[in-house]
């Protein structure tokens, strides 16, 4: 009964497929886009989201106090400290999302660490704070009746007699204490590296002795920082409680369109997202196993390096019904499979102007790209194309085609910090079209969470998630940023008595409304800022609408008192057809600067064209110093499979792109 129910289902589901499609057409053998494609390895934690973090990390019977150290010990792992990248989002430009901060980057500093170690910690109900104190800044979780130190930037913590870890206050006591008897080492770093060394760290204050990452010289374990570090950083001048501030909805989700093509490099060829800025981070050239990188092989670590630049490439199926199934959209464009006409894609109705926009969504940070296409233009007629990096808001444009050929165009001043942007092409005249089209982008992401092999035996597992997209709001509240960055202004929000920077509100109350839409049917929203509500009765309003603005519906609130805080929220009762919502943050003041430094706005939706389609995953390493290629079809949502290395592989690449 159950086999004659699903075969129905199925003839029903290809009937309804069809009826969509217009006279002459038949379905096409593969959706428009798979989604949440993912390889995971044995040898590494899958981070690629908040939730995939804490099925590796978070087991139900942990304890407080394992779980906050499995909070320490996953952000050190992720992140090297090392010159921050910088995206331009956040009040102070700088990245402070710790799932993109493990899988774009894996590098930053003590700031961020502390941010991310706050985001993790709450996101598994444990409270977090932070601290500044002497040139660093630190974070603090509280489990079993007390705050306790955890520096996941320096790799520290500092266990008392009962082996639970101090607090911050606790350790300035001990150092302040120290030095008091000590006082011709205070703030005197030469004095203190030799004091290091003789008569011995181990002689200072009682509270670092039980330090389970100094060595035994005392020094912590990236070698940049020691036991002479934390006596000037602990010593009391400089102290007070710290909100760094993070951003939330930030995940992976690798999606592949027939012709699409991710490749993602254990190496980089000098490309990061700070290019335009002086000097590169360590990170860039440090090698696994050396310098202040050599406790990151200790780890596990089986990267080479950290940094990896890859490359993201679309060759549009243009010729095959495919590339409707594949475009954002498309109007009064015919592919050579509907008509069986010349030109791969032209315009249907040469009285009118065709037009298609294809939208290049990336889970890692674009650096650059270009984009080539041949031109098929029909007397009189011309390829016109439009950049927008706001999702559709505004465009540019940004080349022209008058005559036949290939046209080509460097898209780095375009897409350089992006993580999404669409490019719009209008064909005009009879026999216009395009011969062919390639979008090709560098980007840049992190070798740490790439699914590495080892030697022996090593476990990998193929899935394919939910077809479901995301359409993203995240700019500058500052727009100064506007060259750097997109700025909130770029949604095109309405704005009531907010001040132009920081969205300050001016007077009683102040809000500000940003339009989503979604290309398929929205499943969830999810959005938060990092903001400031000097006092108990003020604060933000979070707001949703999905009747056009009509109405509003409290969802939730950031409230007051705190000079800096964070709020995410979700909302799942997204009425059903729903493909466009408001967001509005409503704010309260009176002279106690209600302001919003930060905030990200995630539309989810359903793929119109989405479902699966079996996957090829190609990894390229070397073994005993010879090239070797493994290449495995996955034909189900769900597949694991195993790949035997004779010794330790030198790892080159993972590509993913839908099987021919």
């Amino acid at each position: 009964m159950l086999a004659i129910r699903c075969r129905t289902w199925l003839a029903l589901a290809v009937a309804m497929s069809a009826a969509t499609l217009s006279a002459g057409e038949t379905a096409p053998q593969k959706p428009g886009v798979v989604s949440f494609v993912k390889v995971v390895s044995d040898k590494v934690p899958d981070v690629s989201s908040l939730d995939a973090w804490k099925k590796s990390y978070i087991r139900d019977n942990m304890s407080d106090e394992e779980k906050a150290l499995a909070v320490w010990k996953t952000v050190w792992t992720f992140q090297h400290q090392d010159e921050p990248p910088a995206e331009y989002f956040h009040q102070e430009g700088i990245v402070q999302d710790a799932i993109k901060i493990f899988n774009v980057y894996g590098y930053s500093f003590c700031g961020v660490a502390t941010a991310d170690t706050q985001a993790l910690a709450r996101h598994v109900g444990l409270k977090a704070r932070g601290h500044t104190i002497v040139n660093h800044v630190v974070s603090e979780i509280f489990h079993d009746n007390g705050w306790r130190l955890l520096d996941a930037s320096l790799i520290c913590y500092f266990p008392k007699a009962d082996g639970k870890p101090a607090s911050v206050q606790e350790i300035v006591d001990g150092v302040s204490g120290w030095l008091a008897k000590n006082p011709g080492l205070k703030g005197d770093n030469a004095k203190l590296g030799a004091y290091m060394k003789a008569p011995g760290w181990k002689n200072g204050p009682e509270v670092l002795l039980k330090c389970p990452t100094y060595s035994e010289s005392g020094w912590l374990p990236a070698l940049t920082h020691g036991w002479y570090s934390q006596i000037q950083e602990y010593d009391g001048t400089n102290r007070f409680d710290w909100e760094p501030g993070y951003s939330l909805g930030y995940q992976v989700n690798i999606q592949l369109r027939p012709g699409e093509k991710i490749v993602r490099n254990w190496s980089n060829k000098g490309l990061h997202v700070n290019m335009s800025m002086a000097g590169a981070p360590y990170s860039l050239t440090g090698k696994i196993g050396q310098g202040t990188m050599q406790y990151c092989a200790k780890d596990g670590d089986l990267a080479p390096g950290r940094i990896g630049n890859g490359t993201h490439e679309y060759r549009v199926p243009l010729a095959s019904r495919h590339f409707h199934t594949g475009a954002l959209s498309a109007s009064n464009i015919a592919s050579r499979a509907d008509d069986q006409q010349p030109s791969a894609v032209h315009v249907k109705d040469p009285a009118q102007p065709g037009e298609f926009t294809v939208r290049m969504p990336s889970s890692y940070v674009y650096l650059g790209g270009n984009l080539s296409y041949t031109a098929v233009v029909g007397g009189g007629g011309e390829v016109s194309v439009q950049f927008s990096d706001n999702n559709g808001e505004s465009w540019k444009e940004i080349s022209k085609a008058t005559a036949n050929g290939e046209q080509k165009v460097d898209l780095k001043t375009l897409n350089f910090r992006r993580y999404d942007y669409r490019l719009k092409f209008t064909l005009k005249g009879k026999g216009t079209g395009l011969d062919a089209l390639t979008i090709t982008n560098d980007i840049q992401h992190s070798q740490r969470p790439l699914p590495a092999l080892d030697k022996g035996e090593n476990k990998l597992a193929f899935s394919a998630g939910s077809a479901e997209g995301t359409i993203t709001l995240e700019g500058s509240t500052n727009p100064a940023h506007k060259d750097k960055q997109v700025t909130y202004l770029d949604y095109k929000p309405k704005v009531n008595s907010l001040a132009e920077t920081d969205l300050l509100v001016n007077g009683e109350k102040g809000d500000i409304t940003f339009t989503v839409n979604t290309p398929g049917d929205m499943t969830r929203l999810r959005f938060g800022t990092h903001y400031r509500a000097r006092e108990a009765k003020r604060g933000w309003d979070y707001e949703a609408s999905f009747d056009g603005g009509k109405t509003f519906k409290t969802v939730d609130r950031a409230a007051g008192p705190t000079a800096r805080d964070v709020k995410y929220t979700t909302v799942n009762d997204v009425p059903a057809g729903t493909r466009s919502a408001q967001v509005r943050f409503s704010g309260t003041s009176a002279g106690s600067a209600t302001m919003i430094f930060g905030f990200r706005i995630d539309a989810d939706y359903k793929e119109p064209h989405g479902g699966f389609a079996p996957v090829k995953v190609t990894y390229e390493y070397e073994e005993d110093g010879k090239p070797k290629t493994e290449t495995r079809v996955m034909k189900s949502p769900n597949e694991a499979f195993t790949i035997n290395c004779a010794s330790r592989p030198l790892m080159k690449s993972i590509t993913l792109e839908l099987a021919e």
